[in-house]
């Protein structure tokens, strides 16, 4: 008698076919020019703008590190590059606590079934809805907004006698920084409590209940429940949001007049300042690459730092535990 062979599929290999054009795009479009980028920030490469002539690239070693990070008399972080990053920390700064925390007030507002808020799905498009119009739209709002001298904003401050005479708003450092630090947190709060609202919506209602029922009040059931059950999601939030913030270049670039980051440079952010150097006068790409060196280390540092932050110290405590009965056991036996 023959014995019936029957051939087992293994369906999950074909899952691997779906994944791979992810994979495909990201290595040709993402990793290859990181990885290049990388290479290029030790490297001499620019035009020469008397006979247009490319030199380079050409291995240089740390100079263009130094050239973005001292200055020619030798003072540390008195750069261009330092002073636009400095400018992006700032700005940024100024939007994403706001935007975190209205995000996060609104989404445990329309998730909370005692609330019981009725006309929901609007408030949601409202609150949405400026993340779906472009940056060009928006900049050309407000600039006309606050015009000088005959912007809506200033004829409304100056009829109702709170300023003398119109302000210029695009002079002032920080009355142009808060305007975009503003129109980014305006932008993307909407963006951020739509994913944090799906990440309370996933945490079990009967937890919820439970609480109440012990008699929890509502900022109890926040502080205890949701919030360490939020903390996968507000760690995504938080680092996407740091990523995006620090590379800001639409709402600076197109709302100042001249579009290098006026008055005096001081919204000028670190992505303006790299396609500056890259695709302006001289194109010194291997500095601006040092430039994007730079900026990708201290994003991955504010990263660093909010992953140590929303770490699960429970956890954590729970893995030490064990690793000492683990070692009281070994010492036993080893006495024994």
């Amino acid at each position: 008698m023959k014995k019936n062979k029957h051939k087992t599929v293994e369906y999950g290999r074909y899952g691997y076919f779906f994944i791979a054009p992810f994979f495909l795009v990201f290595a040709i479009f993402q990793l290859w020019p990181l990885i290049y980028t990388i290479g290029l920030a030790f490297c001499e490469n620019y035009t020469d703008t008397m006979f247009n002539v490319e030199i380079g690239p050409t291995f240089n070693g740390l100079a263009n590190l130094k050239d973005v990070l001292i200055s020619k008399d030798g003072k540390l972080f008195d750069t261009y590059t330092c002073h636009a990053l400095g400018n992006t920390l700032i700005m940024w700064a100024l939007n994403f606590l706001p935007q975190i925390l209205l995000a996060l007030l609104l989404a445990v507002w329309f998730t909370d079934t005692k609330v019981k808020l009725s006309g929901q799905g609007a408030y949601k498009v409202m609150v949405f809805m400026p993340n779906i119009i472009t940056a060009a739209t928006i900049a050309v709002l407000f600039y006309s907004l606050f015009n000088y001298p005959n912007g809506p904003v200033n004829q409304i401050l100056t009829s109702t006698g709170l300023l003398d005479e119109p302000y210029r708003f695009f002079n002032s450092k920080w009355a142009t920084r808060g305007l975009i630090s503003f129109i980014n947190f305006w932008m993307w709060y909407g963006n951020t409590m739509i994913v944090l609202t799906a990440g309370v919506l996933g945490i079990s209602p009967s937890l919820f209940e439970a609480a109440r029922v012990d008699g929890a009040t509502s900022w109890q059931i926040f502080k205890k429940v949701t919030l360490p059950l939020l903390r996968p999601i507000m760690l995504f939030t938080l680092v996407n949001s740091a990523i995006g913030g620090l590379q800001m270049f639409d709402i600076p670039k197109l709302l100042t007049t001249s579009g290098y980051g006026d008055p005096d440079y001081t919204t000028r952010t670190m992505t303006m300042y790299i396609r500056d150097l890259a695709f302006t006068g001289s194109k010194q790409v291997g500095k601006a690459s040092a430039a994007s060196l730079v900026l990708f280390v201290v994003t991955l540092f504010f990263s660093l730092i909010l992953f140590y932050i929303m770490r699960d110290k429970d956890a954590i405590a729970e893995k030490k535990q064990i690793k000492k009965a683990q070692k009281a056991i070994a010492a036993r036996k080893g006495a024994n």
